[in-house]
């Protein structure tokens, strides 16, 4: 197994017509959450891929089992819940470059996840254990779990992977920032944004963010900034790798999941840091041009014809 990671994924709804949700009758059904996400992106990329979740034991639970499943991931330590039901989310299409969000997710399945659903057998097969933020802010038995697979990939020798992913509404912004800071400092590798690094460090210096991340205890950042490009940090070395430009962004939402699976992937290659890093804005760049969470994520084929400037509506 190349890469595990672990957290919840919603049933995701979206009305047929832009403007205000309260006037759609008609809405599409996906599916999405940023590990997921992750997984599925990584798999177009040629790579093998599990997920540590669970979802309801109702009819949306078991169609996400079977959409995961389809895309190439490994679903076997995600387990069906009979006393919660699997979370959802809406996506608010209000005009075009206005995108809103509301989740369903208080109480759901996935937020039942404890120590129990960290299996050492399971995670020691990776080389990479992929955690973002969002998981332990679902509840205290999640953030157990996190912690409990961060354990057992330390104890093997599994590369840990940290994207804050910061959701403020989930929970309070102490405990946010104190817990982020904490999985920050355990973390071989963390892939936060610079609006996250302001909100953990109170500065939006990319060389002060490197730095304090740096001394938390990793041992690489690779600190994404949006339209413009991604910085990256470690003890012995620094860059900065432009991004690549989209004229028409139709969804922003998923594309640092996206970047983080391109970034991962070149890594699994065993390219350089300043390969892996274009191949992770590539791929970010790719996702923001279709709606959805997976549905713009590439196979590996399209970011290479990407990368040589062979796509349309891209510069670089």
């Amino acid at each position: 197994m190349d890469v595990i990671t672990m957290g919840e994924t919603m049933a995701l709804f979206s009305p047929e017509q832009n403007g205000m949700m309260r006037y759609a009758h008609m809405y599409s059904r996906k599916f999405g959450g940023a590990e997921s996400n992750f997984a599925i992106g990584l798999t177009r990329l040629g790579h093998q891929t599990g997920w540590i979740s669970r979802v309801g034991n109702d009819e949306l639970g078991k169609a996400m089992l079977q959409f995961v499943r389809g895309e190439g991931v490994n679903v076997d330590n995600v387990k069906l819940e009979d006393k919660a039901p699997t979370g959802l989310y809406f996506k608010e299409f209000r005009r075009e470059g206005e995108i809103r969000v509301q989740y369903y997710r208080k109480g759901s399945a996935a937020s039942l996840m404890n120590e129990e659903d960290a299996d050492e057998a399971y995670i020691k097969k990776a080389r990479y254990l992929h955690i973002t933020g969002i998981t332990p802010a679902l509840s205290t038995t999640c953030r157990q779990a996190v912690l409990k697979a961060i354990q057992v990939a330390r104890s093997h020798g599994v590369t840990i992977v940290f994207d804050p992913n910061l959701r403020k509404s989930l929970w309070s912004e102490e405990e946010a920032r104190t817990t982020l800071l904490e999985i920050s400092a355990l973390a071989d590798i963390v892939l936060p944004g610079i609006a996250e690094g302001e909100f953990l460090f109170g500065t939006e210096d990319p060389e002060e963010l490197g730095r304090l991340f740096l001394e938390k205890g990793a041992k690489e950042v690779v600190l994404k900034a949006g339209e413009k490009g991604t910085y990256y940090y470690s003890k012995n070395d620094s860059m900065f790798v432009p991004a690549f430009q989209v004229a028409n962004v139709i969804d922003p939402v998923g594309a640092g999941d996206g970047f983080a699976a391109g970034y991962v992937s070149g890594l699994l290659d065993e390219l350089s840091v300043n390969d892996a890093i274009l191949r992770g804005n590539a791929v970010g760049a790719l996702v923001t041009q279709v709606n959805g969470d997976v549905e713009g994520l590439p196979e590996k084929e399209e970011v290479m014809r990407f990368m040589s400037s062979e796509g349309e509506d891209v510069t670089r």
